[in-house]
């Protein structure tokens, strides 16, 4: 690839990328290493994807894996699936409080949201994807990505009506929650 093509494409992505990636890791660090991983592996492979309007997608599905890999290697996380009710859907938290809230608290919010649900919001809302995209990046059935969307609502909902009653409690993750 071609130097100036190469930063043309690190300009145009790196901002969106960067957001995303911080959404998933939660701190600076492993955002900015999971961003340099994916222009990486764009600059030893991307030469092989063969529709050009495909880039965006490529590079976001790149950084979601790269994402996973490492939690893989990382921690043993909870499927979805293997969690009860109860804990997979909390309780829907009819509060309007968008006009009221500064981008910052929004973003702090979401950081309290579980992994599963966050990265689709991130996607949907900060990146503008449409579901099919989500879908396929996440490997998943589009019906997941909006169940996962709406589940994700409440507990944004929720940690933005806590952060709003000055509650800066983070609640013990669910991805981390034993199961019997």
């Amino acid at each position: 690839m071609e130097a100036d093509s190469f930063t043309q494409l690190v300009d145009a992505h790196y901002t969106p990328l960067y957001r995303f990636a911080l959404s998933l890791a939660r701190n600076t660090a492993d955002a900015c290493d999971l961003t340099q991983q994916t222009f990486y592996v764009w600059a030893t492979k991307g030469h092989a994807l063969r529709d050009g309007s495909k880039v965006k997608t490529w590079l976001f599905t790149t950084l979601y894996r790269e994402f996973l890999r490492g939690r893989r290697r990382g921690m043993r996380t909870t499927a979805l699936e293997d969690l009860s009710p109860g804990e997979s859907d909390p309780p829907a938290a009819e509060v309007n409080l968008a006009v009221r809230l500064d981008a910052q608290l929004v973003v702090e919010a979401l950081q309290e949201v579980d992994e599963a649900f966050r990265a689709p919001l991130t996607l949907f809302y900060l990146e503008d994807m449409p579901y099919q995209e989500i879908a396929d990046m996440m490997e998943v059935p589009i019906g997941t990505v909006m169940s996962r969307l709406s589940r994700g609502k409440a507990q944004l909902r929720a940690a933005l009506a806590r952060k709003e009653n000055g509650q800066n409690i983070i609640p013990f993750p669910l991805s981390q929650r034993k199961t019997s």
